[in-house]
Protein backbone atom coordinates (compact mmCIF):
# COMPACT_ATOMS: atom_id res chain seq x y z
CA UNK A 1 0.00 0.00 0.00
CA UNK A 2 1.21 3.36 -1.28
CA UNK A 3 -0.78 5.65 1.52
CA UNK A 4 -3.98 6.70 2.73
CA UNK A 5 -6.74 9.25 1.52
CA UNK A 6 -8.69 11.28 3.57
CA UNK A 7 -11.53 13.81 1.48
CA UNK A 8 -13.36 15.93 3.62
CA UNK A 9 -15.93 17.80 2.14
CA UNK A 10 -17.41 21.26 3.83
CA UNK A 11 -20.90 21.68 3.34
CA UNK A 12 -21.82 25.49 4.43
CA UNK A 13 -24.38 28.28 3.60
CA UNK A 14 -25.16 30.97 5.66
CA UNK A 15 -28.30 31.58 7.21
CA UNK A 16 -30.42 32.57 4.66
CA UNK A 17 -34.15 31.29 5.54
CA UNK A 18 -36.08 34.79 5.99
CA UNK A 19 -33.64 36.81 4.84
CA UNK A 20 -34.71 37.28 1.33
CA UNK A 21 -35.26 34.65 -1.88
CA UNK A 22 -33.44 35.95 -5.08
CA UNK A 23 -30.79 36.97 -6.03
CA UNK A 24 -29.61 36.80 -2.49
CA UNK A 25 -31.04 34.86 0.31
CA UNK A 26 -33.13 31.33 0.92
CA UNK A 27 -32.58 30.33 -2.79
CA UNK A 28 -28.84 29.81 -2.00
CA UNK A 29 -30.38 26.73 0.59
CA UNK A 30 -32.52 25.66 -2.01
CA UNK A 31 -29.78 25.67 -4.91
CA UNK A 32 -27.41 24.09 -2.67
CA UNK A 33 -29.94 21.08 -1.68
CA UNK A 34 -30.52 20.38 -5.36
CA UNK A 35 -27.17 20.56 -6.58
CA UNK A 36 -25.21 19.42 -3.80
CA UNK A 37 -26.62 17.55 -0.93
CA UNK A 38 -28.93 15.22 -2.85
CA UNK A 39 -26.52 14.36 -5.37
CA UNK A 40 -24.02 13.72 -3.08
CA UNK A 41 -26.27 11.53 -0.78
CA UNK A 42 -27.40 9.63 -4.24
CA UNK A 43 -23.52 8.92 -4.92
CA UNK A 44 -22.33 7.84 -1.37
CA UNK A 45 -25.63 5.17 -1.39
CA UNK A 46 -24.93 4.18 -5.20
CA UNK A 47 -21.48 3.16 -3.81
CA UNK A 48 -23.21 1.59 -0.69
CA UNK A 49 -25.13 -0.68 -3.10
CA UNK A 50 -22.58 -1.87 -4.85
CA UNK A 51 -20.59 -2.91 -1.72
CA UNK A 52 -18.12 0.27 -1.59
CA UNK A 53 -18.22 2.12 1.80
CA UNK A 54 -17.78 5.88 0.61
CA UNK A 55 -15.38 6.54 3.90
CA UNK A 56 -15.88 10.24 3.48
CA UNK A 57 -15.76 13.09 6.55
CA UNK A 58 -18.60 15.36 5.25
CA UNK A 59 -19.11 18.59 7.37
CA UNK A 60 -22.33 20.31 7.70
CA UNK A 61 -21.84 23.12 9.43
CA UNK A 62 -24.19 24.11 12.45
CA UNK A 63 -26.07 26.76 10.40
CA UNK A 64 -26.93 24.57 7.27
CA UNK A 65 -28.32 22.09 9.72
CA UNK A 66 -30.57 24.31 11.53
CA UNK A 67 -31.34 25.48 8.15
CA UNK A 68 -32.24 21.71 6.44
CA UNK A 69 -34.25 21.15 9.25
CA UNK A 70 -36.21 23.93 9.77
CA UNK A 71 -39.99 23.34 7.86
CA UNK A 72 -39.61 26.75 6.14
CA UNK A 73 -37.10 24.98 3.96
CA UNK A 74 -38.85 21.66 3.68
CA UNK A 75 -42.19 23.91 2.22
CA UNK A 76 -40.09 26.29 0.39
CA UNK A 77 -37.93 23.61 -1.63
CA UNK A 78 -40.78 21.99 -2.74
CA UNK A 79 -42.26 25.08 -4.26
CA UNK A 80 -38.62 25.71 -5.44
CA UNK A 81 -38.58 22.24 -7.45
CA UNK A 82 -42.35 23.11 -9.19
CA UNK A 83 -40.61 26.78 -10.24
CA UNK A 84 -37.29 25.10 -11.90
CA UNK A 85 -39.55 22.32 -13.68
CA UNK A 86 -41.98 24.80 -14.88
CA UNK A 87 -39.10 27.26 -16.13
CA UNK A 88 -37.74 23.76 -18.17
CA UNK A 89 -40.75 23.45 -19.86
CA UNK A 90 -41.10 27.01 -20.73
CA UNK A 91 -37.72 27.00 -22.07
CA UNK A 92 -38.20 23.77 -23.85
CA UNK A 93 -41.31 24.76 -25.40
CA UNK A 94 -39.61 28.33 -26.54
CA UNK A 95 -36.19 26.52 -28.38
CA UNK A 96 -38.93 23.94 -29.98
CA UNK A 97 -40.39 26.38 -31.21
CA UNK A 98 -37.80 28.38 -32.91
CA UNK A 99 -36.03 24.83 -34.16
CA UNK A 100 -33.20 24.83 -31.40
CA UNK A 101 -33.77 20.94 -30.98
CA UNK A 102 -30.28 20.23 -28.88
CA UNK A 103 -30.87 22.89 -26.55
CA UNK A 104 -35.02 21.84 -26.18
CA UNK A 105 -33.36 18.32 -25.52
CA UNK A 106 -31.53 20.05 -22.62
CA UNK A 107 -34.12 22.01 -21.30
CA UNK A 108 -36.04 18.42 -20.94
CA UNK A 109 -33.21 17.23 -18.98
CA UNK A 110 -33.48 19.58 -16.76
CA UNK A 111 -37.17 19.13 -16.45
CA UNK A 112 -35.78 15.19 -15.45
CA UNK A 113 -33.48 16.22 -13.31
CA UNK A 114 -35.72 18.27 -10.67
CA UNK A 115 -38.73 15.55 -11.33
CA UNK A 116 -35.55 13.33 -10.23
CA UNK A 117 -34.71 15.80 -7.00
CA UNK A 118 -38.79 15.98 -5.92
CA UNK A 119 -38.11 12.33 -6.20
CA UNK A 120 -35.63 11.93 -3.71
CA UNK A 121 -36.64 14.40 -1.67
CA UNK A 122 -39.94 13.49 -1.05
CA UNK A 123 -40.22 9.99 -1.78
CA UNK A 124 -36.84 8.52 -0.87
CA UNK A 125 -36.01 11.01 2.25
CA UNK A 126 -39.08 11.72 3.05
CA UNK A 127 -37.99 15.26 2.96
CA UNK A 128 -35.30 14.85 6.30
CA UNK A 129 -32.29 15.56 4.42
CA UNK A 130 -30.77 15.49 7.91
CA UNK A 131 -31.94 12.09 8.53
CA UNK A 132 -30.18 10.90 5.09
CA UNK A 133 -26.84 11.60 6.27
CA UNK A 134 -27.33 10.41 9.65
CA UNK A 135 -28.00 7.35 8.52
CA UNK A 136 -25.25 7.19 6.46
CA UNK A 137 -22.59 7.96 9.38
CA UNK A 138 -24.75 5.31 11.76
CA UNK A 139 -24.05 2.76 9.03
CA UNK A 140 -20.59 3.44 9.10
CA UNK A 141 -20.29 4.81 5.58
CA UNK A 142 -19.41 8.14 6.37
CA UNK A 143 -17.98 10.52 9.23
CA UNK A 144 -20.22 13.79 9.52
CA UNK A 145 -18.17 16.32 10.94
CA UNK A 146 -19.24 19.85 12.60
CA UNK A 147 -17.47 23.33 12.18
CA UNK A 148 -18.20 26.93 14.39
CA UNK A 149 -21.82 27.94 14.80
CA UNK A 150 -22.19 30.23 12.28
CA UNK A 151 -19.33 29.89 10.67
CA UNK A 152 -17.42 33.02 12.63
CA UNK A 153 -14.10 34.03 11.82
CA UNK A 154 -12.49 32.44 15.14
CA UNK A 155 -8.80 34.40 15.53
CA UNK A 156 -10.05 37.64 15.21
CA UNK A 157 -12.95 37.59 17.53
CA UNK A 158 -12.89 39.31 20.79
CA UNK A 159 -13.67 37.22 23.63
CA UNK A 160 -12.25 34.07 24.14
CA UNK A 161 -15.70 33.34 25.35
CA UNK A 162 -17.13 33.84 21.83
CA UNK A 163 -14.93 31.63 20.31
CA UNK A 164 -16.24 29.14 23.04
CA UNK A 165 -19.79 29.89 22.13
CA UNK A 166 -19.16 29.04 18.47
CA UNK A 167 -17.28 25.78 19.68
CA UNK A 168 -19.42 24.83 22.04
CA UNK A 169 -22.86 26.12 19.87
CA UNK A 170 -21.52 24.02 16.91
CA UNK A 171 -20.73 20.62 19.14
CA UNK A 172 -24.31 21.25 20.60
CA UNK A 173 -26.09 21.42 17.44
CA UNK A 174 -24.66 18.30 16.29
CA UNK A 175 -25.65 16.27 19.02
CA UNK A 176 -28.60 17.32 19.03
CA UNK A 177 -29.09 16.57 15.02
CA UNK A 178 -27.02 13.13 14.79
CA UNK A 179 -27.15 11.75 18.66
CA UNK A 180 -23.05 11.07 19.20
CA UNK A 181 -20.27 13.77 19.71
CA UNK A 182 -18.41 14.71 16.60
CA UNK A 183 -14.90 13.86 16.42
CA UNK A 184 -13.73 16.32 13.34
CA UNK A 185 -14.53 20.40 13.12
CA UNK A 186 -13.99 22.57 10.31
CA UNK A 187 -12.10 25.55 11.21
CA UNK A 188 -14.31 28.42 9.37
CA UNK A 189 -11.73 29.67 6.55
CA UNK A 190 -9.54 27.22 7.77
CA UNK A 191 -8.60 30.21 10.05
CA UNK A 192 -5.98 29.56 13.30
CA UNK A 193 -4.49 31.05 15.86
CA UNK A 194 -2.32 30.02 18.53
CA UNK A 195 -2.06 30.20 21.86
CA UNK A 196 -0.77 34.09 22.22
CA UNK A 197 -0.88 37.16 23.67
CA UNK A 198 -3.37 38.84 21.73
CA UNK A 199 -4.75 42.43 20.83
CA UNK A 200 -7.24 44.22 18.81
CA UNK A 201 -6.13 44.95 15.82
CA UNK A 202 -5.72 49.39 16.19
CA UNK A 203 -7.83 49.41 12.65
CA UNK A 204 -10.76 48.36 14.54
CA UNK A 205 -10.40 49.33 17.70
CA UNK A 206 -9.14 52.71 17.01
CA UNK A 207 -5.12 52.93 18.83
CA UNK A 208 -3.40 50.10 20.39
CA UNK A 209 -3.79 48.35 23.50
CA UNK A 210 -1.91 45.86 25.81
CA UNK A 211 -2.04 42.21 24.67
CA UNK A 212 -3.80 39.37 26.64
CA UNK A 213 -3.33 36.49 27.04
CA UNK A 214 -5.76 34.28 24.54
CA UNK A 215 -5.95 30.41 24.25
CA UNK A 216 -4.90 28.66 21.03
CA UNK A 217 -8.00 27.97 18.64
CA UNK A 218 -6.56 23.85 18.98
CA UNK A 219 -7.48 24.27 22.85
CA UNK A 220 -10.94 25.13 22.78
CA UNK A 221 -11.31 21.90 19.89
CA UNK A 222 -9.34 19.39 21.99
CA UNK A 223 -10.76 20.52 25.65
CA UNK A 224 -14.28 20.20 23.71
CA UNK A 225 -13.81 16.43 22.92
CA UNK A 226 -12.76 17.04 19.08
CA UNK A 227 -9.61 15.12 17.65
CA UNK A 228 -9.17 16.65 14.58
CA UNK A 229 -9.21 19.92 12.13
CA UNK A 230 -8.27 20.78 9.20
CA UNK A 231 -5.59 23.90 8.03
CA UNK A 232 -3.98 25.05 4.89
CA UNK A 233 -0.50 23.90 3.87
CA UNK A 234 1.70 26.97 4.65
CA UNK A 235 1.22 26.78 8.14
CA UNK A 236 3.67 24.31 8.03
CA UNK A 237 6.71 27.11 7.29
CA UNK A 238 6.96 27.74 10.82
CA UNK A 239 7.51 25.73 13.69
CA UNK A 240 10.04 23.39 14.59
CA UNK A 241 8.16 19.74 15.54
CA UNK A 242 9.17 17.84 18.55
CA UNK A 243 8.35 14.59 19.59
CA UNK A 244 5.44 14.12 22.04
CA UNK A 245 4.41 10.89 24.15
CA UNK A 246 0.87 9.94 24.80
CA UNK A 247 -0.97 7.03 26.29
CA UNK A 248 -4.18 6.18 24.19
CA UNK A 249 -7.41 6.46 26.29
CA UNK A 250 -11.27 7.00 25.62
CA UNK A 251 -11.94 10.72 26.98
CA UNK A 252 -15.08 12.70 25.98
CA UNK A 253 -15.18 10.84 23.05
CA UNK A 254 -11.32 11.83 22.35
CA UNK A 255 -8.49 9.53 21.01
CA UNK A 256 -6.08 10.83 22.97
CA UNK A 257 -6.51 12.12 26.54
CA UNK A 258 -3.03 12.52 28.28
CA UNK A 259 0.24 13.81 26.05
CA UNK A 260 3.53 14.67 27.61
CA UNK A 261 6.24 16.26 25.52
CA UNK A 262 9.91 15.56 25.10
CA UNK A 263 11.34 18.80 25.75
CA UNK A 264 14.91 17.74 25.87
CA UNK A 265 17.27 17.53 22.93
CA UNK A 266 16.38 15.16 20.58
CA UNK A 267 16.67 14.21 16.68
CA UNK A 268 14.02 14.56 15.07
CA UNK A 269 13.38 12.11 11.92
CA UNK A 270 11.82 13.42 9.34
CA UNK A 271 11.11 16.69 7.69
CA UNK A 272 7.45 18.82 8.13
CA UNK A 273 5.00 17.20 5.28
CA UNK A 274 1.18 17.78 4.56
CA UNK A 275 1.47 13.87 4.02
CA UNK A 276 1.34 13.25 7.56
CA UNK A 277 -1.26 14.60 10.92
CA UNK A 278 0.61 16.22 13.75
CA UNK A 279 -0.55 16.95 17.44
CA UNK A 280 -1.06 20.76 17.56
CA UNK A 281 0.20 23.44 20.14
CA UNK A 282 3.71 24.21 21.75
CA UNK A 283 1.85 23.30 25.10
CA UNK A 284 0.28 19.89 24.54
CA UNK A 285 0.96 18.40 27.50
CA UNK A 286 -0.98 20.59 29.73
CA UNK A 287 -4.46 20.27 27.67
CA UNK A 288 -5.85 17.38 25.59
CA UNK A 289 -4.82 17.42 22.33
CA UNK A 290 -6.11 18.20 19.16
CA UNK A 291 -4.74 16.87 15.28
CA UNK A 292 -4.33 18.26 12.22
CA UNK A 293 -4.75 17.43 8.57
CA UNK A 294 -3.18 19.80 6.15
CA UNK A 295 -4.41 20.31 2.54
CA UNK A 296 -2.14 18.61 -0.05
CA UNK A 297 -1.88 22.33 -2.29
CA UNK A 298 -1.12 20.30 -5.63
CA UNK A 299 -4.11 18.17 -5.75
CA UNK A 300 -6.70 20.47 -4.31
CA UNK A 301 -5.55 23.00 -6.64
CA UNK A 302 -6.44 20.37 -9.44
CA UNK A 303 -9.79 20.25 -8.28
CA UNK A 304 -11.20 23.42 -7.23
CA UNK A 305 -9.09 26.23 -9.66
CA UNK A 306 -11.89 27.19 -12.15
CA UNK A 307 -8.21 28.13 -14.14
CA UNK A 308 -6.11 25.36 -13.50
CA UNK A 309 -7.68 22.58 -13.00
CA UNK A 310 -10.60 20.69 -13.84
CA UNK A 311 -14.04 22.29 -13.60
CA UNK A 312 -12.34 24.41 -16.13
CA UNK A 313 -12.54 21.85 -18.96
CA UNK A 314 -14.01 23.20 -21.81
CA UNK A 315 -16.58 20.07 -22.07
CA UNK A 316 -18.34 20.85 -18.71
CA UNK A 317 -21.35 23.23 -18.29
CA UNK A 318 -20.74 27.03 -17.55
CA UNK A 319 -22.20 28.30 -14.48
CA UNK A 320 -22.08 31.63 -15.46
CA UNK A 321 -24.55 32.00 -18.20
CA UNK A 322 -28.33 30.85 -17.50
CA UNK A 323 -31.23 31.51 -19.55
CA UNK A 324 -34.99 33.10 -18.34
CA UNK A 325 -37.12 31.89 -16.55
CA UNK A 326 -35.96 29.05 -14.78
CA UNK A 327 -32.49 30.15 -14.43
CA UNK A 328 -30.98 26.99 -16.30
CA UNK A 329 -28.12 26.55 -17.90
CA UNK A 330 -27.56 25.44 -22.10
CA UNK A 331 -23.74 26.29 -22.44
CA UNK A 332 -20.67 24.82 -21.68
CA UNK A 333 -17.62 26.16 -20.26
CA UNK A 334 -15.81 26.40 -23.98
CA UNK A 335 -12.85 28.51 -23.16
CA UNK A 336 -11.38 30.84 -20.49
CA UNK A 337 -12.25 34.23 -21.85
CA UNK A 338 -15.14 34.53 -19.76
CA UNK A 339 -17.46 36.08 -22.96
CA UNK A 340 -20.72 34.64 -22.62
CA UNK A 341 -21.55 35.37 -25.98
CA UNK A 342 -19.11 32.99 -27.31
CA UNK A 343 -20.19 29.98 -25.29
CA UNK A 344 -21.04 26.83 -27.21
CA UNK A 345 -24.19 24.51 -26.36
CA UNK A 346 -23.33 21.70 -23.79
CA UNK A 347 -22.77 18.18 -24.56
CA UNK A 348 -23.74 16.11 -21.48
CA UNK A 349 -22.37 12.92 -23.14
CA UNK A 350 -18.55 14.68 -23.30
CA UNK A 351 -18.81 16.32 -20.32
CA UNK A 352 -19.48 12.80 -18.49
CA UNK A 353 -16.61 11.12 -20.56
CA UNK A 354 -14.39 13.93 -19.49
CA UNK A 355 -15.42 13.66 -15.95
CA UNK A 356 -14.19 10.01 -15.91
CA UNK A 357 -11.00 11.02 -17.75
CA UNK A 358 -10.31 13.08 -14.57
CA UNK A 359 -11.13 10.85 -12.17
CA UNK A 360 -8.63 8.47 -13.55
CA UNK A 361 -5.94 11.05 -13.93
CA UNK A 362 -6.64 12.78 -10.11
CA UNK A 363 -6.40 8.97 -8.86
CA UNK A 364 -2.95 9.07 -10.75
CA UNK A 365 -1.83 12.29 -9.21
CA UNK A 366 -2.82 10.93 -5.55
CA UNK A 367 -1.11 7.79 -6.26
CA UNK A 368 1.99 9.58 -7.96
CA UNK A 369 2.22 12.05 -4.74
CA UNK A 370 2.12 9.16 -2.32
CA UNK A 371 5.00 7.15 -3.77
CA UNK A 372 6.97 9.38 -3.10
CA UNK A 373 6.18 9.75 0.70
CA UNK A 374 8.14 8.15 3.25
CA UNK A 375 6.34 5.62 6.11
CA UNK A 376 7.68 7.70 9.28
CA UNK A 377 7.63 4.95 11.76
CA UNK A 378 5.54 2.99 10.33
CA UNK A 379 3.01 5.25 9.71
CA UNK A 380 1.24 5.84 6.65
CA UNK A 381 1.45 8.63 4.30
CA UNK A 382 -1.89 10.17 3.29
CA UNK A 383 -3.05 12.84 1.01
CA UNK A 384 -5.49 15.04 2.89
CA UNK A 385 -8.52 16.91 0.01
CA UNK A 386 -10.67 18.95 1.64
CA UNK A 387 -13.23 21.03 -1.04
CA UNK A 388 -16.39 22.94 -0.65
CA UNK A 389 -19.07 20.58 -0.71
CA UNK A 390 -20.65 22.94 -3.04
CA UNK A 391 -17.74 22.47 -5.56
CA UNK A 392 -19.42 19.16 -6.64
CA UNK A 393 -22.81 19.76 -8.27
CA UNK A 394 -23.09 23.47 -7.98
CA UNK A 395 -20.42 25.09 -9.57
CA UNK A 396 -19.10 22.00 -10.78
CA UNK A 397 -21.84 20.32 -12.02
CA UNK A 398 -20.70 16.98 -13.50
CA UNK A 399 -18.57 17.09 -9.73
CA UNK A 400 -20.78 14.14 -8.22
CA UNK A 401 -20.20 11.99 -11.61
CA UNK A 402 -16.57 12.67 -11.04
CA UNK A 403 -16.40 11.45 -7.31
CA UNK A 404 -18.35 8.65 -7.56
CA UNK A 405 -15.49 7.20 -10.23
CA UNK A 406 -12.72 8.69 -7.91
CA UNK A 407 -13.93 6.99 -4.61
CA UNK A 408 -15.16 3.76 -6.47
CA UNK A 409 -11.47 3.67 -8.48
CA UNK A 410 -9.79 4.12 -4.87
CA UNK A 411 -11.66 1.35 -3.27
CA UNK A 412 -10.42 -0.89 -6.26
CA UNK A 413 -6.90 -0.26 -5.89
CA UNK A 414 -4.50 -2.00 -3.54
CA UNK A 415 -2.26 0.65 -3.44
CA UNK A 416 -4.73 3.29 -1.44
CA UNK A 417 -6.72 2.88 1.65
CA UNK A 418 -9.23 5.86 1.90
CA UNK A 419 -10.48 6.45 5.23
CA UNK A 420 -12.24 9.15 7.43
CA UNK A 421 -10.03 11.69 9.50
CA UNK A 422 -11.05 9.47 12.77
CA UNK A 423 -9.90 6.08 11.53
CA UNK A 424 -6.39 7.66 10.35
CA UNK A 425 -6.22 9.00 13.48
CA UNK A 426 -6.74 5.66 14.63
CA UNK A 427 -4.42 3.58 12.61
CA UNK A 428 -1.85 6.06 12.64
CA UNK A 429 -1.53 8.07 15.49
CA UNK A 430 0.74 11.27 15.52
CA UNK A 431 4.22 10.98 17.42
CA UNK A 432 4.37 14.72 16.64
CA UNK A 433 3.26 17.95 17.77
CA UNK A 434 3.90 21.22 15.40
CA UNK A 435 3.89 24.54 16.63
CA UNK A 436 1.63 26.70 14.08
CA UNK A 437 1.45 30.38 12.91
CA UNK A 438 -1.81 32.29 12.56
CA UNK A 439 -3.40 32.16 9.34
CA UNK A 440 -5.84 30.94 6.81
CA UNK A 441 -6.72 29.39 3.50
CA UNK A 442 -7.74 32.93 2.28
CA UNK A 443 -5.63 35.54 -0.34
CA UNK A 444 -2.20 36.01 1.11
CA UNK A 445 -2.60 33.22 3.86
CA UNK A 446 -3.86 35.60 6.49
CA UNK A 447 -7.04 37.36 7.57
CA UNK A 448 -7.26 40.39 4.61
CA UNK A 449 -9.86 38.96 2.98
CA UNK A 450 -11.94 39.17 6.10
CA UNK A 451 -10.86 42.26 7.64
CA UNK A 452 -9.43 45.16 5.52
CA UNK A 453 -10.73 49.11 4.58
CA UNK A 454 -14.12 47.52 3.86
CA UNK A 455 -15.04 45.20 6.51
CA UNK A 456 -13.49 47.22 9.66
CA UNK A 457 -16.75 48.38 10.83
CA UNK A 458 -17.95 45.17 10.94
CA UNK A 459 -15.48 44.03 13.50
CA UNK A 460 -15.96 47.58 15.35
CA UNK A 461 -20.07 46.33 15.89
CA UNK A 462 -19.19 42.93 16.29
CA UNK A 463 -16.71 43.89 18.99
CA UNK A 464 -19.37 46.07 20.87
CA UNK A 465 -21.95 43.36 20.87
CA UNK A 466 -19.78 40.67 22.12
CA UNK A 467 -18.74 43.27 25.20
CA UNK A 468 -22.53 44.26 25.39
CA UNK A 469 -23.88 40.08 26.19
CA UNK A 470 -21.03 39.34 28.36
CA UNK A 471 -21.99 42.42 30.30
CA UNK A 472 -25.48 40.98 30.33
CA UNK A 473 -25.21 37.50 31.12
CA UNK A 474 -22.66 38.36 33.93
CA UNK A 475 -24.82 41.12 35.27
CA UNK A 476 -27.32 38.29 35.06
CA UNK A 477 -26.08 35.11 36.70
CA UNK A 478 -29.48 33.46 37.60
CA UNK A 479 -31.99 35.12 34.86
CA UNK A 480 -35.95 34.07 35.12
CA UNK A 481 -37.68 32.09 32.03
CA UNK A 482 -38.68 35.67 29.91
CA UNK A 483 -35.42 37.58 30.49
CA UNK A 484 -33.26 33.49 29.18
CA UNK A 485 -35.53 34.03 26.51
CA UNK A 486 -34.08 37.97 25.88
CA UNK A 487 -31.07 37.28 26.25
CA UNK A 488 -31.16 33.54 24.25
CA UNK A 489 -32.37 35.62 21.33
CA UNK A 490 -29.44 38.59 21.98
CA UNK A 491 -27.24 35.43 21.29
CA UNK A 492 -28.70 34.02 18.27
CA UNK A 493 -28.27 37.28 16.70
CA UNK A 494 -24.19 37.90 17.71
CA UNK A 495 -23.78 34.49 16.76
CA UNK A 496 -25.26 35.37 13.34
CA UNK A 497 -23.25 38.80 13.14
CA UNK A 498 -19.98 36.74 13.23
CA UNK A 499 -20.31 34.54 10.60
CA UNK A 500 -17.26 35.08 8.04
CA UNK A 501 -19.53 35.16 5.19
CA UNK A 502 -20.62 38.75 5.77
CA UNK A 503 -16.92 40.00 5.57
CA UNK A 504 -15.98 37.49 3.12
CA UNK A 505 -18.89 38.66 0.45
CA UNK A 506 -18.03 42.38 1.02
CA UNK A 507 -14.36 41.35 0.15
CA UNK A 508 -15.11 39.80 -2.83
CA UNK A 509 -17.99 42.08 -4.27
CA UNK A 510 -19.89 38.54 -4.69
CA UNK A 511 -23.31 40.40 -2.83
CA UNK A 512 -21.55 43.18 -1.42
CA UNK A 513 -24.57 44.91 -0.55
CA UNK A 514 -26.51 42.42 0.77
CA UNK A 515 -23.84 41.04 2.75
CA UNK A 516 -23.64 44.63 4.47
CA UNK A 517 -27.11 44.54 5.00
CA UNK A 518 -27.04 41.31 6.73
CA UNK A 519 -23.95 43.17 9.06
CA UNK A 520 -25.89 45.91 10.25
CA UNK A 521 -28.93 44.60 10.51
CA UNK A 522 -28.23 42.07 12.95
CA UNK A 523 -25.95 44.07 14.83
CA UNK A 524 -29.26 46.45 15.57
CA UNK A 525 -31.22 43.15 15.87
CA UNK A 526 -29.08 42.52 18.64
CA UNK A 527 -28.88 46.07 20.04
CA UNK A 528 -32.32 45.52 19.98
CA UNK A 529 -33.07 42.89 21.82
CA UNK A 530 -30.37 43.74 24.58
CA UNK A 531 -32.19 46.64 25.13
CA UNK A 532 -35.13 45.15 25.74
CA UNK A 533 -33.68 42.56 28.39
CA UNK A 534 -31.78 45.81 30.05
CA UNK A 535 -34.99 47.16 30.41
CA UNK A 536 -37.34 44.42 31.38
CA UNK A 537 -34.25 43.20 34.08
CA UNK A 538 -34.66 46.81 35.35
CA UNK A 539 -38.55 45.98 35.81
CA UNK A 540 -39.73 48.37 32.95
CA UNK A 541 -42.77 47.62 31.20
CA UNK A 542 -42.45 46.22 27.62
CA UNK A 543 -45.27 47.67 25.55
CA UNK A 544 -47.19 45.07 23.23
CA UNK A 545 -45.47 46.80 20.03
CA UNK A 546 -41.72 45.70 21.67
CA UNK A 547 -43.24 42.30 22.04
CA UNK A 548 -44.84 42.11 18.70
CA UNK A 549 -41.22 43.17 16.82
CA UNK A 550 -39.22 40.73 19.56
CA UNK A 551 -41.81 37.78 18.34
CA UNK A 552 -41.02 38.67 14.97
CA UNK A 553 -37.25 38.64 15.09
CA UNK A 554 -37.74 35.19 17.11
CA UNK A 555 -39.69 33.86 14.45
CA UNK A 556 -37.12 34.63 11.60
CA UNK A 557 -34.02 33.93 13.15
CA UNK A 558 -35.09 30.44 14.99
CA UNK A 559 -32.38 28.04 15.02
CA UNK A 560 -30.43 26.90 18.01
CA UNK A 561 -32.77 26.39 20.26
CA UNK A 562 -30.09 24.59 22.69
CA UNK A 563 -28.42 28.31 23.19
CA UNK A 564 -26.84 28.03 26.44
CA UNK A 565 -25.86 31.83 28.44
CA UNK A 566 -23.25 30.54 30.77
CA UNK A 567 -20.75 29.90 27.48
CA UNK A 568 -20.29 33.73 27.32
CA UNK A 569 -20.59 33.94 31.26
CA UNK A 570 -17.21 31.73 32.62
CA UNK A 571 -14.15 29.85 30.47
CA UNK A 572 -14.03 26.32 30.80
CA UNK A 573 -10.42 26.98 31.42
CA UNK A 574 -8.96 30.61 31.33
CA UNK A 575 -6.48 31.51 29.08
CA UNK A 576 -2.99 30.89 30.66
CA UNK A 577 -0.51 33.90 31.25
Amino acid sequence: MKGSFVLVLHGHVPYMLGHGTWPHGSEMVMEAAAETYLPLLATFERLVEEGISPRVSMGLTPVLLEQLADPRFKEWFSGYLVDKRNGAVRNQEEFESHGRGHVAYLAKRWDEFYGWVQHRFHDHHFGDLVGAFRSLQEAGHIELITSAATHGYLPLLHEDASVQAQVKQGIACYERHFGRRPRGFWLPECAYRPRCQWAPDPRIVGEAQAPYPRKGIEEFLAENGIDYFVVDTHLLSRGEPFPVEFSREETLGKLWSRVSCLREPRPYDGERTPHAAYFVGDHVEDHPPAAAFFRDPDLTLQVWSSQLGYPGDAAYLDFHKKHYPGGHRYWRVTDDTGDLGAKEEYDPDRAAERAREHAGNFLWRVKATLEHQPWLNGRAPVVAAPFDAELFGHWWFEGPVWLEHVLRWMHQDPDLEVMTGTEYLAAHPPATALALPEGSWGAGGHHWVWLNEWTEWTWRRIYAAEASLRELVVAHPEPDETLTRLLQQAARELLLLQSSDWQFLITTWSARDYAEHRAAAHFSDFELTAALARRYADGEWLSESDWASFGSLCERDCLFPDVDLDWWRSLDRPALP
